[in-house]
């Protein structure tokens, strides 16, 4: 495993192209030791071999050991969410899903969200994730462990679906104390108008017992502010 971590490092200090018989040199291994490892590596798409077959870069499973960086928003983008924070006593908060995971580019300071690890880890549980969770052919890729965080946490997969059916057509998802007991959230989609992709969200997290009301014009105002962001987030 040592070895095979170290073939790894190498082929990213060396850059594509870096030959076998290069990285056999710079580690010290056998050449067949070397060899060994790179085909494994290349069988399990860690690596790839060029076109011209005379040396290896990194594979498509090599991406993700390293941590996913998310862009800060644009100024105009994060304009546009300080607008509606003051025209709601709510928390407001923009996540980003160009990693395939929920993460929080645009906390709100002055009503602390919940922490991005329990949000990225556990989507069935957060209106945002519930957003991720929707758009995608296959919701239990992303979502492997419903496991309960508060009393009122949907962990059952039929119930879910249900759920992720009334998001997708309404556009809106909404979770009541599912996190946090006391807290809940109204969250709505940023879509990419070309290609259709699901690039951010945008929610209101408040008391739970307010969530749960139609809250009817607070939606529509999150609608409105979304609609503002798309041009700056696509």
């Amino acid at each position: 495993m040592r070895s095979a971590l170290a073939v790894l490092e190498e082929v990213v200090a060396a850059g594509p192209g870096v030959t076998a018989k290069e990285i056999s040199a710079a580690l010290k291994l056998p050449q067949a030791t070397t060899y060994r490892l790179l085909n494994l590596l290349v069988g399990e798409e860690y690596l790839v071999r060029l076109p011209d077959l005379r040396g290896f870069a990194l594979g498509r499973r090599a991406a993700r050991l390293a941590l996913p960086v998310v862009p800060t928003p644009p100024a105009a983008a994060r304009a546009v969410v300080e607008h509606l924070r003051g025209q709601v006593r709510w928390g407001v908060h923009l996540a980003s899903f160009r990693t395939g995971q929920v993460t929080l580019v645009d906390p709100d300071p002055d009503h602390p969200p919940s922490d991005d690890v329990v949000l990225a880890r556990h989507p069935h549980a957060s209106a945002l994730g519930m957003l991720l969770l929707a758009d995608q052919p296959d919701w239990r890729a992303l979502a492997r462990d419903l496991r309960p965080l508060t009393e009122h946490t949907v962990t059952d997969p039929g119930e879910l679906d249900a759920r992720l059916e009334v998001v997708s057509a309404q556009r809106v998802a909404r979770q009541c104390g599912q996190v946090r007991a006391d807290r809940g959230c109204i969250a709505v989609p940023v879509h990419d108008p070309a290609t259709g992709a699901l690039v951010a969200g945008l929610a209101l997290c408040g008391p739970a017992a307010r969530v749960a009301e139609p809250n009817t014009e607070l939606v529509a105002l999150l609608h409105e502010h979304a609609d503002r962001l798309v041009p700056l987030l696509a």
